[in-house]
């Protein structure tokens, strides 16, 4: 995708759609941005069928273009239905097909993944949805593969987040996509949010809050991201916080939804992307200071999350480009 404001975003609502998510688009890809200082944004707007009532009646949203906005977009977003499982009108769904037909990149929050499920876009593909809404999604949709319990699905040219919370979660990832993980990253703090969750992370946890600040994970996360370069094994970090590797293994998957290696493996690659994106360009010095060890695992790596390879990542996202 162009990292330039010539690629048009367009959000759809309708009634009863969360004006959350609806904030969390404007937010990501309609503001400025002056963080980012004359780096060109995205072109972004809102679309409906017509006057419409948001979040129970709250209020109202009209003076939007209709429909018709949707066949210029380039990335197309789906918001939540309160009435998921009821088809949505045909004309909505026949602009959800046109834009796919035409290679628009797709992307649904939370229940949003029904109406794209209801246009045929799905069939075939992953997608998430609620973990409240899992079961009803599988069984009216067998031929799409749900995954369940994710914060959102990347599915090459089509994107389902979960709950609202992870559409946000989704939109700095499509950004990392575009613009690369300096300008994620700069978005992030700018918002005050987590910089990067992978999407594979659980919706929900069991102590979302934990009764005592202090014994969270985040001193040794801190200490961690320090030490990215080092030779840190499981075992070590386990030794460091005090716990058996069995223990640290459960409080990652208990706080963070994810376990230790994944983790780490993340924070190195993001590690990566940021020094390539700088302009260092000796994969030995990016695999050696980001603790990938090697230039092959670095290529390995890198693709496997990014899909790229170093010098495409480079070329892409780099200080040249």
């Amino acid at each position: 995708m162009p990292p330039d404001s010539s690629h048009r975003v367009v959000m759809i609502v309708d009634n009863g759609s969360n004006p959350f998510e609806m904030g969390v688009a404007t937010e990501l890809f309609g503001l400025r941005r002056p963080e980012l200082g004359d780096r060109p944004w995205y072109d972004f707007t809102l679309c409906a069928p017509g006057p419409i009532t948001m979040n129970s009646g709250f209020f109202t949203l009209s003076g939007v273009p209709d429909l018709s906005a949707t066949d210029d977009a380039d990335t197309l977003i789906v918001s939540n239905r309160p009435d998921a499982p009821t088809r949505p009108p045909e004309d909505l769904l026949a602009a959800i097909r046109r834009a796919r037909a035409r290679g628009a990149r797709l992307v649904s929050f939370c229940t949003g993944a029904f109406t794209l499920a209801h246009a045929g876009v799905l069939d075939g593909r992953q997608a998430t949805t609620h973990w409240q809404w899992a079961d009803t999604f599988h069984a009216l949709f067998p031929a799409v593969d749900l995954v369940p319990d994710v914060l959102y699905v990347d599915d090459d040219d089509i994107h389902t987040a979960a709950g609202s919370a992870a559409a946000l979660d989704l939109g700095l990832h499509l950004i990392r996509q575009d613009h690369g993980s300096e300008v994620a990253n700069t978005v992030s703090r700018r918002l005050v949010f987590a910089a990067h969750r992978d999407g594979g992370q659980r919706q929900f946890v069991k102590r979302p809050v934990p009764p005592v600040r202090d014994d969270t994970l985040a001193p040794l996360l801190t200490w961690i991201r320090d030490h990215l370069a080092d030779p840190l094994t499981i075992t070590a970090i386990a030794t460091r916080s005090a716990l058996s590797p069995a223990t640290l293994h459960r409080r990652f998957q208990r706080e963070l939804g994810t376990t230790p290696l994944a983790w780490l493996t993340a924070e190195r690659v993001d590690l990566a992307r940021s020094l390539i994106e700088r302009g260092e360009n000796r994969l030995d010095v990016v695999a050696r200071r980001s603790g990938l060890g090697s230039p092959s695992n670095l290529r390995s790596q890198l693709r496997r999350r990014t899909g790229l390879t170093p010098t495409a990542y480079r070329q892409r996202f780099g200080p040249a480009a």
